[in-house]
């Protein structure tokens, strides 16, 4: 397969040189100090999430940081809001596509968000960029989902790495034959057992890591070893709670500077953790690799696609007087995520306390009452009891 682009197969000193002038000139235009190489980077603060939101509530709606002419504005769980392009793969996403096999001919079901979040808008633009159709299906009505990847003859799908195991089966419910050999998803963790569900049915899925904020970080190529850094950010491994590098391999917290002149975040924290990989990948790509997804620096987690916060759960708790602590459990059934709320209650009625799970996690979940005092005594309010390997 052809490369997206010449900048996928730079040397690294080529790479880090450019790079380096593209950060230099978006600290310029900016009114700040250019830097004399890229280990210089990390004497810059980092900038947090939590940081971003007290800045946008004093300053909305982006905080006071350069934003160019951007044209949509996103909100996003906490809330955050981000500013979104329409201009040429604004988000990079035109570069995972590629590397899934999508292009000219291809009819893709974009089964992310369209509503407030942008999501669905990343992979339109990316899909738009390989020169790809569109079915801005969102998410939901699985059954006209379904019909519709029969009737258009959809040949890709875009979307939460389960849900098109539920189209697919509401498609074989239904009697109607489908055509998608290709699947690029995000939002969620890829398990091993689905993708090789999928690989018996004839498609190939590949997955992304990518936020709201930054855009494409990394992806994954047909040599799925590791996730493959995007060519438009830099990407740091820092001990987490600090802006500190670790050595090469160490698991540590994803911190992303992003080379886009219409929103240039420097040494974004994404709460997440990784580790870089050694050597390339197999597929001729020269950027660095990380190993993808690893967990939360902190005990924020994502379920069916969306994160889950301490606060969150602090925040049920302070609605109901009869409540001691809660703990959420994230568990997989039939290659779905599952949410459980472990309630320390005397009450016996489980379904008093739904609707405040669905108002405040933003998910719907299994009730479990326990009594007073029965959680472990650990700290920990969200429990990922999920397997990655």
């Amino acid at each position: 397969m052809s490369h997206f682009d010449a900048l996928e197969t730079r040397s690294h000193d080529q790479r880090e040189a450019e790079q380096l002038r593209g950060l230099n000139q978006i600290l310029s235009d900016h009114g700040q100090s250019t830097l004399a190489t890229m280990a210089d980077l990390a004497t810059l603060p980092v900038l947090r999430k939590s940081d971003l939101v007290a800045r946008q509530s004093a300053t909305p709606p982006f905080g006071g940081l350069p934003v160019g002419d951007v044209a949509h504005v996103f909100q996003s769980p906490g809330p955050i809001y981000e500013p979104g392009g329409v201009s040429h793969d604004w988000w990079r996403m035109g570069r995972f596509l590629h590397a899934c096999g999508i292009g000219a001919g291809d009819i893709v079901q974009n089964c992310f968000g369209y509503h407030l979040t942008p999501a669905g808008m990343i992979f339109e633009n990316g899909a738009r960029a390989v020169g790809a159709r569109v079915l801005p299906a969102g998410t939901g009505q699985t059954e006209l989902q379904a019909r519709a990847a029969h009737d258009i003859g959809i040949t890709a799908y875009a979307g939460t790495p389960d849900y098109l195991k539920i189209i697919l089966e509401k498609a074989d419910e239904l009697g109607l034959s489908t055509k998608i050999s290709r699947a690029a998803v995000g939002g969620g963790a890829l398990f091993p057992s689905l993708r090789d569900w999928y690989a018996d049915r004839g498609i190939s899925c590949l997955q992304c890591y990518a936020t709201a904020d930054l855009g494409n970080i990394a992806y994954e190529s047909p040599a799925q070893e590791g996730m493959i850094l995007d060519e438009g950010v830099i990407v740091e491994i820092v001990t987490p709670g600090t802006g500190t590098p670790v050595a090469e391999g160490e698991v540590g917290e994803v911190v992303v500077t992003a080379l886009n002149p219409d929103y240039p975040l420097i040494r974004f924290a994404t709460g997440d953790l990784s580790a870089i990989m050694p050597g390339v990948s197999p597929c001729g790509r020269t950027n660095q690799r990380i190993r993808g997804w690893m967990g939360r620096a902190d005990q924020t987690t994502k379920i069916k696609g969306m994160f889950v916060r301490p606060e969150q759960v602090a925040d049920f708790v302070a609605r109901h007087a009869d409540v001691s602590r809660a703990r959420v459990v994230a568990t997989r059934e039939d290659e779905m995520d599952v949410m459980t709320v472990q309630v320390e209650t005397q009450g016996a009625d489980a379904a008093i306390f739904a609707s405040t799970v669905a108002d405040v996690l933003k998910l719907k979940g299994r009730i479990e009452l326990v009594p007073p005092g029965s959680l472990p005594n650990d700290g920990k309010v969200i429990d990922d009891q999920r397997s990655y390997d």
